[in-house]
């Protein structure tokens, strides 16, 4: 609640509107991958099994050898879902961008409310998705770095990228994750 007193407005009338890497992740990816990014129901009240319900009904257009990218509390929502539920289709490779982790989060007076969960359930998350990125930046004005490295300590096979420059990665494009998502190939 208090993070919606202290939170800037966006696209007011007169202003220009924010771009960031995610809107030109398709185009730059070109022709090769499919993108499919859900826009979650809520964003600024967000329930977590409204956010499920949702991201199931996406399951029938995704294959095998799926990428998914989680940014911020879609993040925390991925982790949380692909620990607890089962997905249909083969994982190749997730990515948590500044997510955070857990029970022990409190960015601001925001405590991520039912997206919350023991750390310790992120074992399934190991046995269920092939490659395991944690990407975050130490100067996040959002999520800690901490939450970076809680989930290095839970999951032991992942890979932890770390920038000093990336923010709460809010920027226009993101060279190093087209790099890394052609990389798996």
């Amino acid at each position: 609640m208090r993070s919606l007193i202290s939170a800037s407005i966006r696209n007011l009338p007169g202003s220009t509107s924010v771009d960031f890497w995610s809107k030109s992740l398709s185009e730059e990816l070109g022709e090769a991958y499919e993108v499919f990014m859900p826009s979650m129901p809520n964003k600024q009240n967000a329930d977590y099994d409204e956010w499920s319900i949702w991201f199931e009904r996406h399951f029938e257009y995704l294959k095998d050898d799926a990428i998914l990218i989680g940014w911020s509390l879609g993040g925390m929502f991925l982790a949380k879902y692909l620990s607890e539920k089962t997905f249909p289709q083969k994982i190749k490779a997730l990515f948590l961008l500044a997510a955070p982790c857990g029970t022990q989060v409190d960015l601001e007076g925001n405590d991520c409310g039912s997206f919350q969960f023991d750390a310790s359930i992120l074992n399934q998350l190991t046995e269920r998705v092939g490659a395991i990125n944690i990407w975050h930046s130490t100067d996040d004005f959002v999520v800690p770095y901490e939450q970076a490295l809680d989930y290095k300590k839970h999951l032991n096979k992942a890979r932890i990228v770390t920038f000093s420059d990336k923010n709460h990665f809010l920027v226009l494009k993101f060279p190093e994750l087209l790099t890394a998502i052609k990389d798996l190939d």
